[in-house]
């Protein structure tokens, strides 16, 4: 174990704190942005302790609740507070690993409850119309036709819209081939009108000046010739939204959320569509049934024996 005198200057906690940037990257292996969010968790509280004058190797869950009461009064989200925390807790297990402390004070503090947020959701009609305001006499009109449809048709998440490659296209099967996270792959169906699209674009692209590089991408800038950004994603489907005159949140996730709940509404299994979106967990996917709740009360109201009034 470190001696007290280890511990209370600035140099040892600024020792300490490359340290556990040396076992995030070495050990735990994350992913830069993340390493980095883990640092700057660990800075807010050693920033703290300094305000407070207090000892590493002698803070107590006392101390980390008046530490995150501290964080809840700067008016942070409740998700960004709760990441904190999980930094935090993440910090003093590498304090015990590496002998700075014989005890983990944060095992007991708790992270800041969450209300989940529920997505908005487009309707059919609303995605037609966002569709419908695509101009095709611009050189771009077929190429963002098929880049919606092949959105909403198959739930991608942007990232997986932009990386998509000329080879995991599988049209005469129905299918197409999506990489997620963690470089982990899935097949997917996809609807006879998105296929109808994408090869409405393929014609188009043939006359593309295609940068190198960018050869294998299935969506390109039609002036660049590169593979589409998750920006000008973004940017395409905020403009079409305002010209259909849509006053909700909508982004290219909107129509991954629209896509899962559609599905639901229509009957599918939740664990087919867990499989199409390619989510670890069952529990990530159920965020959808809320989506369901008046259509079922309905149902309940409408079919339940309880419900049913003789005349």
């Amino acid at each position: 174990m470190k001696t007290d005198s280890e511990h209370n200057t600035s140099g040892s906690l600024d020792a300490m704190l490359k340290r556990y940037r040396q076992y995030l990257l070495l050990e735990k292996s994350l992913s830069p942005n993340t390493l980095e969010a883990y640092i700057d968790d660990a800075s807010k509280l050693l920033d703290y302790m300094r305000d407070c004058n207090l000892d590493i190797q002698e803070i107590t869950l006392d101390d980390l609740h008046s530490f995150s009461a501290s964080i809840a009064d700067l008016g942070i989200a409740p998700r960004s507070h709760a990441r904190i925390i999980s930094g935090i807790k993440s910090l003093f297990r590498f304090l015990c690993l590496d002998g700075y402390r014989p005890d983990d004070p944060s095992e007991l503090l708790e992270l800041p409850k969450i209300g989940r947020h529920l997505p908005d959701v487009l309707s059919v009609s609303e995605i037609d119309s966002i569709i419908g305001q695509i101009d095709l006499s611009q050189p771009e009109g077929h190429r963002n036709r098929a880049m919606i449809e092949t959105m909403y048709s198959c739930g991608l998440r942007v990232s997986e819209l932009c990386s998509l490659k000329m080879e995991d296209l599988f049209l005469d099967e129905g299918f197409i081939r999506v990489t997620g996270k963690g470089n982990k792959q899935r097949l997917v169906p996809v609807s006879g009108r998105a296929v109808h699209e994408i090869n409405n674009y393929l014609s188009d692209r043939c006359h593309i000046k295609i940068r190198p590089g960018s050869e294998p991408f299935l969506f390109l800038s039609i002036r660049r010739g590169r593979q589409l950004s998750r920006i000008m994603v973004f940017d395409i489907v905020k403009d079409l939204t305002a010209k259909a005159g849509i006053n909700k949140t909508v982004s290219p996730h909107t129509f991954r959320h629209s896509f899962a709940t559609h599905l639901l509404e229509g009957g599918a299994n939740l664990r087919a569509i867990q499989c199409m979106l390619g989510h670890e967990k069952i529990s990530t996917t159920e965020i959808y049934t809320h989506i369901d709740r008046s259509r079922l009360r309905e149902e309940i109201v409408t079919h339940h024996p309880r419900n049913i009034v003789d005349i």
